[in-house]
């Protein structure tokens, strides 16, 4: 017997003697096969087997005694979901400065920016569960106040990340109440992680299992129009998948790069275009996790619209970089969470399986980045090697109004948001755009903290 089916086998005898009702067994069962073959008739699943993709699940289904639907959505990426599961695993119980019932309080106040009530039911029951004291589940008033001294940084963070600052990180560790240096990183770490959680959680449609049943998404694309323009989100024109290869093959083969001095006015010119696509509606707080957000008007502005007064320039990712700078600080001071974050944002970042809406042996790079930097953009950060012309030309008027949505305002995405953007391509492709979100956001949160860290520190 194969190592793997011995692990196999092992895993799935620990999981009947947790699970005592066979009943409920059985549908477990039914449903991760169901998951499994659905997975398998994706193209997205090239590269992995079933026999990865169905471990992962087993081990996602013994941390948590059950397969929640992030796991669900991630399977269709088990590349992916592997790392994710190993990160999330190490930041809420591997070894680290802060008390478990801490970290899941935080998770809960992250996730309480965005109104997230899948993520804030999750957390509380893992929070009693690591002998949490009930009496903070009943708000933020009842909390202690070295946790309420962090709701600033989780507020600023969550929506305007560039007003952070050294004099915030020095207000936590200064006081009786005083953090450490260790234990300020792994709450950002933690912050970061389900604020971008959030964001990947709506922007899939994911569902709270104890209210809704989950409902089978349709894998296939939808019908094709040969390239041809469609309506959109708000009656914005969609390109089709030919199109748009046409315009990465053109872009691939341009000879003549743009200079510096027009790469900045590029980015100036998809920066100041991403304020018209705006929404100006808003979200009441549900009554059932009012307790846990305070100052609710606190949003998303736009980094273009920032004071004119102000003195915040573009992040220039030249000068604090993920790879050159953050990367190390976090490790030094959260040790190995650096090496588990640098191999989810580069697993997310070169993702590809080569496909497009059905279409094989595609180079999807160019979309892909072009996603990725987008996102950073209505950050303030800018990545002074690329030409931000390449967004206007990739991605369609309604597909940035989604990613910006799902990014900024995630709690207004609903499943007509998601049905009206990239409608010939797979529900795996799109849970592949929200991974990007959620990667690309994460980093440019963690990018925005360190450097206040760092600053501090000299």
């Amino acid at each position: 017997m194969s190592k793997l089916s011995q692990k196999k086998e092992s895993s799935m005898k620990m999981m009947a003697e947790l699970v005592m009702d066979q009943h409920f067994a059985l549908e477990i069962q039914t449903e991760m096969m169901e998951l499994l073959r659905l997975a398998s008739f994706d193209t997205a699943m090239r590269g992995r087997t079933r026999s990865d993709t169905h471990m992962f699940f087993i081990d996602a289904f013994l941390q948590n005694n059950r397969l929640d639907h992030i796991t669900q959505e991630m399977g269709y990426h088990p590349t992916y979901l592997d790392i994710f599961l190993r990160t999330q695993h190490f930041i809420l119980r591997g070894d680290g400065p802060l008390p478990y019932d801490y970290r899941h309080f935080i998770a809960i106040m992250a996730a309480g920016r965005h109104q997230c009530s899948y993520l804030i039911n999750h957390q509380k029951q893992e929070f009693i569960l690591q002998g949490g004291d009930q009496n903070w589940l009943r708000g933020l008033s009842h909390i202690p106040q070295k946790l309420r001294d962090l709701y600033e940084i989780n507020k600023i963070l969550a929506h305007r990340p560039w007003l952070l600052n050294k004099t915030h990180i020095q207000k936590l560790t200064k006081g009786s109440d005083s953090w450490s240096l260790a234990e300020v990183v792994h709450a950002i770490v933690l912050l970061a992680h389900f604020h971008s959680l959030s964001s990947f959680v709506f922007g899939c449609g994911v569902n709270d299992e104890v209210e809704e049943k989950r409902e089978p998404k349709n894998l296939s694309p939808t019908k094709q129009n040969n390239g041809n323009a469609k309506p959109g989100a708000n009656g914005w024109s969609e390109v089709g998948v030919e199109t748009l290869m046409e315009r990465m093959k053109s872009l691939s083969e341009r000879s003549e790069e743009p200079s510096e001095s027009e790469r900045a006015k590029r980015f100036e010119r998809v920066e100041v275009q991403g304020v018209e696509i705006s929404s100006l509606e808003t979200t009441p707080i549900k009554p059932s996790i009012g307790q846990f957000v305070e100052d609710p008007s606190f949003i998303y502005e736009d980094f273009a619209r920032r004071d004119e007064t102000s003195d915040i320039p573009t992040f220039r990712v030249q000068d604090y970089s993920w790879d050159d700078h953050g990367y190390s600080l976090v490790n030094r001071l959260y040790s190995d969470v650096g090496n588990l974050l640098d191999e989810k944002f580069k697993t997310a970042y070169n993702l590809t399986y080569y496909t497009m809406g059905g279409r094989k042996d595609v180079d999807t790079s160019r979309f892909r980045r072009a996603i990725w930097n987008y996102i950073q953009c209505m950050y303030g950060i800018r990545h002074d090697d690329y030409d931000y012309g390449e967004v206007n030309q990739l991605l369609e008027r309604s597909l940035k109004a989604f990613i910006k949505s799902v990014c900024c305002f995630p709690e207004r995405v609903t499943k007509v948001d998601y049905d009206r953007v990239l409608r010939e391509f797979k529900h795996s492709e799109k849970v592949h755009v929200n991974i990007m979100v959620l990667e690309a956001r994460m980093q440019a949160e963690l990018l925005y903290a360190l450097r206040a860290v760092m600053r501090y520190m000299t």
